[in-house]
C-alpha cells in the first residue's frame, strides 16, 4: 500500500457528524517529529496524531440544542495511515489514507431546554466517536 508521506503543517479535516452530535468543525494541524524533512518541513511519524487539538469547537445533538462546546483529537489511525516499512528515526512514517477515527471531548455540555421554569438540563454524554481524514501538500513523496 504506497500512499503519500505526511508532513508538518499538512492538516487532519474531521467530519461533521459525531454520532448522535454535530459539531462545527474546524482542520487541526500536523505537527512532525520524525528527523527526515521533505521540502524542509519535518515528517510525520507514528504518534505525532496523538499531539492534534482542536479546541472550543461547538456542538449541538437533536435532543441538546442549545449548543456546547469540546474539543477534536484523533483517537485512532485506519491500518492503512501508518507505514509499514518506510521509517524515520526508527518510527513509522504516517501516511494519507484513508479515514481515521475521532473522539470529541465535551468540556461544556450542550443542554436541552428545560420544560418548563426551571435550569437547561445538560448532556451526560462526556465524548463522541467520528471519523475524519488528512490532507496533505505532499503529492511527490509515498511510503509503504
Amino acid at each position: 500500500m504506497t500512499d503519500f508521506i505526511l508532513i508538518e503543517g499538512d492538516k487532519a479535516n474531521f467530519l461533521p457528524n459525531f454520532g448522535a452530535a454535530v459539531v462545527v468543525v474546524r482542520p487541526g494541524d500536523l505537527k512532525g517529529s520524525g528527523p527526515a524533512t521533505l521540502n524542509g518541513k519535518k515528517i510525520c511519524v507514528d504518534g505525532d496524531e496523538k499531539k492534534v487539538s482542536v479546541p472550543g469547537c461547538t456542538y449541538m445533538t437533536p435532543q441538546y440544542s442549545i449548543p456546547g462546546t469540546g474539543t477534536l483529537k484523533i483517537a485512532a489511525l485506519a491500518g492503512d495511515q501508518k507505514a509499514t516499512k518506510t521509517k524515520t528515526g526508527g518510527k513509522a512514517v504516517l501516511l494519507k489514507g484513508g479515514n481515521f477515527t475521532a473522539k470529541f471531548e465535551v468540556q461544556n455540555p450542550a443542554k436541552q431546554p428545560p420544560p418548563g421554569p426551571g435550569s437547561p438540563i445538560p448532556d451526560p454524554t462526556p465524548q463522541y466517536s467520528g471519523s475524519g481524514m488528512f490532507i496533505t501538500t505532499n503529492f511527490k513523496f509515498c511510503g509503504t
